[in-house]
């Protein structure tokens, strides 16, 4: 979130600087030089910031850099799934609420991921389709990352097809499509699979798994959340 968008966030609240300025706990004075750029939005005020003014988390601010974004393991994901709302992990106590492209790309950097968290990222891109699409194929390419990517993307487009919503089947077809300019001759996968499972799902698999080289038998119709 940049000073713009906090800006225009105050405004559709229908408030002045000095009442948003109360809300947020901050100076009148303060909030208008984050609204001017003159100042950053630091993490604790930008997540008061979508609490208050009732945002979406993808407006959350991401790290600069992710090749400092620490590894989270299986439970740490399934608790930033919750947090957001996925709904079979309803019952888990909910944790710090992230931007939904940063779980995403952690779950992409656990080389052990639990098939139950495979099943909620598709969840996660549908749920949020305003991702910073342009940062996480940067990143996805620089880790090599960009078979994992296009494979969910693929999933999510066929949610979307599956319930009629045209608008983000073509978002997420754009996306899917300037993936494909980078996809890996390697095999990939979304979890840890045996020698035995590799065998079996390079003759058993979804085509769309095997068109991304993504050693997986996950298909849309597992996906019963949407």
């Amino acid at each position: 979130m940049n000073g713009f968008q906090l800006a225009q966030s105050r405004l559709s609240k229908g408030l002045e600087q000095q009442e948003a300025a109360e809300i947020l706990g901050v100076s009148q004075s303060y909030l208008s030089l984050l609204e001017s750029g003159k100042r950053k939005l630091n993490q604790k005020l930008a997540e008061k910031v979508v609490k208050v003014f009732n945002l979406p988390p993808e407006k959350l601010p991401l790290m600069e850099n992710w090749e400092d974004l620490p590894k989270a393991d299986n439970n740490e994901l399934a608790e930033s799934l919750a947090t957001l709302g996925y709904p079979k992990f309803s019952h888990l106590k909910k944790g710090k609420l992230q931007n939904p492209a940063e779980v995403l790309f952690s779950a992409f950097q656990n080389e052990n991921l639990d098939s139950r968290i495979v099943e909620g990222l598709p969840w996660l891109v549908f749920t949020f389709p305003e991702l910073d699409w342009d940062k996480l194929t940067k990143y996805a390419k620089m880790f090599d990352f960009q078979n994992r990517l296009g494979f969910v993307v693929n999933l999510t487009r066929q949610l979307a097809e599956k319930v009629g919503d045209k608008t983000k089947q073509k978002s997420l077809l754009a996306v899917e499509k300037k993936l494909e300019k980078s996809r890996l001759l390697r095999e990939d996968s979304l979890s840890k699979v045996t020698e035995t499972e590799k065998a079996y799902l390079k003759t058993n698999r979804p085509k769309e798994a095997k068109f991304w080289r993504v050693l997986s038998d996950l298909s849309v119709s597992y996906l019963d959340y949407v």
